[in-house]
């Protein structure tokens, strides 16, 4: 896969990291990624993969934008209060780089749709604030033997993990929790949503271009306020609805 002139220009960072280099970018120009949840989280992960050059980028979100969005969503503008979040993503992206595929899914991602719409990319981001779309996405990752990286902010803290057959997100979340934050209940800090939206599409593009250590198995949490990382190992649950025996 040959880089036009424009595309050498655009990527010359990464065509200089060791790490990458063109073999990785080509890794990443022959790549495909569904982005399930184009809010705080998917809105900074969209835009940093079509800026690395993940070469097909597909977007998946029901909901419309509104004005309590802006805060954090960094994608949209107060003009597009009331448009698709899928519409006004795919456009900017279009926009950041016109050398990638952008595609639209204007729906809710639920058990019965996961399994096939998974199935058609090399790699799942998932961004959603309800466990219910977050099982679903899980379960059809492990149907279909793609990877998932999933992220999650609330109130000041911020977790992302790699999840690649075994453990399953289902693993770390057996059930919905009884007492389930949501942004709307509890809040989030703004920026906390760059953050993590960030280092998920930072997980993505060391996968697809084969560069380091991924966070498989392995769930990163982030304290903002306290300005502290840890990292924890996720163990497999061999009673796990979805990936045990």
């Amino acid at each position: 896969m040959s880089f036009s002139q424009a595309e050498v220009e655009r990527y010359a960072r990464h065509l200089v990291l060791r790490e990458i280099g063109g073999p990785g970018q080509q890794r990443l120009k022959a790549a495909s990624v569904l982005m399930v949840g184009a809010g705080g989280l998917g809105a900074p992960a969209a835009l940093y993969l079509a800026a690395a050059g993940v070469g097909r980028i597909s977007i998946a979100d029901p909901d419309t934008v509104a004005l309590s969005n802006l805060q954090r969503q960094v994608i949209y503008a107060t003009a597009d209060v009331g448009a698709d979040k899928t519409a006004v993503t795919a456009a900017r992206l279009t926009a950041l780089n016109p050398e990638i595929t952008v595609e639209t899914h204007t729906l809710a991602v639920t058990p019965a749709n996961a399994a096939a719409l998974v199935a058609g990319y090399d790699l799942v981001l998932d961004g959603t604030d309800d466990f219910a779309t977050r099982f679903a996405v899980s379960d059809a990752c492990v149907a279909t033997g793609r990877t998932l990286v999933s992220g999650a902010i609330a109130r000041w803290t911020g977790q992302v993990g790699v999840f690649a057959g075994k453990p399953c997100y289902r693993c770390l979340v057996p059930e919905i929790p009884p007492d389930a934050d949501t942004c709307v209940s509890v809040g989030v800090i703004g920026a906390l949503g760059g953050v993590i939206g960030s280092m998920m599409a930072l997980e993505a593009v060391k996968i697809l271009a084969g560069a380091g250590e991924p966070l498989a198995g392995r769930l990163l949490i982030y304290d903002a306020l306290a300005g502290e990382t840890r990292t924890v190992r996720i163990g497999a649950d061999p009673d796990c609805p979805a990936c045990g025996a």
